[in-house]
């Protein structure tokens, strides 16, 4: 009675019914998805500020935001309006077009790649039958709106964070590519929706433990390395390059950048959660003496199940953040090129073989 897919066929049903013309009832469909998607994206944004303030403070002994409402609960929000309210300082002698394009190319390729998650039974923006294929490539236009902006704002110290992002992001995501792959063999579509349904009676990481275990943590490491998070955070690292990539940003503009720093973090769980832990599909035990205990796991909504995976991947996020210290840029190349990528390759290899035989 929770799912929402119904509400949604109600409300396309009550547009025919009262416009009658298919075309008009599309156009206001797309608007009404784009202003939710829009509305999403920013909720989700000041969560998962205050979410991490609140683990942050946690992990160190603190208390965290408290004054802005009941438990700090309009601290993200109070900050939001005054980074809209800021003044954008303008700086001399860089590259003004592409200095103010950068933040843009970053967000909507954050934007993008959430716009084709699914996050219920019926929950989605768009299905592509290349799904997962069009959220790899979507999202590797971060990298070029983070470049343009370290080169665009001539500094040195935001020439440096950039061309370390540069160089973190391109080699991680070659790890977290393959890894994806891995799992798109024993799916065999790259269409996220028939991902999701062939994980109807067991996720795939129990339907392959070994490769798909193997795969789903190098994923974890390689897509909290794209995030740009501790111990990753070498292309922002305040010690060495006061902000890395935008420094020199202030106001609505620097606010992009933030914005599309935490939906990526979002964005990464969401993409694991769906390819190795059933999207929203719910847990189930595939035998017959369970048959009640899916019946108790199906009464919970779907978009329940999707939202609280994603929740705990994040969580596991910003314990690693807070845990670790921040690695050298030597150690972070070598720790890809030399460890997760040769694992990644033989983890696709035995994947191949684990579908072969089983």
């Amino acid at each position: 009675m929770l799912e929402l897919d119904k509400f949604i066929e109600w409300i396309h049903s009550s547009l025919l019914y009262l416009i009658g013309l298919d075309w008009v009832v599309s156009l206001i469909e797309y608007v009404l998805i784009g202003v939710a998607f829009l509305s999403l994206y920013a909720v989700l944004a000041l969560i998962l500020i205050y979410v991490e303030r609140k683990i942050c403070a946690f992990f160190q002994c603190r208390l965290g935001p408290t004054r802005v409402g009941p438990w700090g609960l309009f601290q993200s929000i109070a900050d939001m309006v005054k980074i809209l309210l800021k003044e954008i300082i303008r700086i001399d002698k860089t590259d003004q077009l592409i200095f103010k394009v950068a933040p843009f190319i970053v967000i909507i390729g954050s934007f993008c790649t959430f716009g084709a998650l699914q996050f219920g039974r019926g929950l989605h923006g768009v299905d592509f039958n290349v799904g997962l294929f069009y959220m790899l490539a979507i999202s590797s236009l971060g990298v070029v709106g983070i470049l343009l902006a370290g080169w665009a704002s001539n500094n040195k110290y935001t020439l440096i964070g950039a061309m370390r992002s540069g160089a973190q992001l391109v080699s991680y995501e070659l790890s977290a590519g393959i890894s994806l792959l891995t799992m798109v063999i024993i799916s065999g579509s790259l269409n996220l929706t028939d991902i999701i349904e062939g994980q109807a009676n067991a996720w795939y990481i129990f339907q392959a433990p070994l490769p798909a275990l193997i795969a789903f943590v190098i994923y974890l490491i390689a897509g909290h390395a794209e995030t740009n998070r501790g111990p990753f955070d070498l292309p922002e690292a305040e010690s060495e390059l006061t902000a890395g990539y935008h420094t020199e940003y202030s106001g609505i503009q620097f606010g992009f950048f933030y914005l599309a720093e935490y939906l990526n973090m979002f964005i990464i769980a969401a993409i694991a959660a769906t390819v190795f832990l059933g999207g929203w599909q719910p847990f189930h035990i595939n035998a017959d003496w369970a048959a009640s205990f899916n019946g108790i796991m199906d009464c919970i909504p779907t978009w329940a199940w999707f939202f609280g995976k994603v929740f705990a991947l994040i969580f596991l996020s910003l314990w690693v953040r807070w845990t670790f210290p921040r690695l050298r840029i030597d150690q972070l190349l070598k720790l890809e090129w030399k460890i997760l990528m040769p694992i990644s390759l033989v983890n696709l290899l035995l994947m191949a073989v684990w579908v072969l035989i089983f």
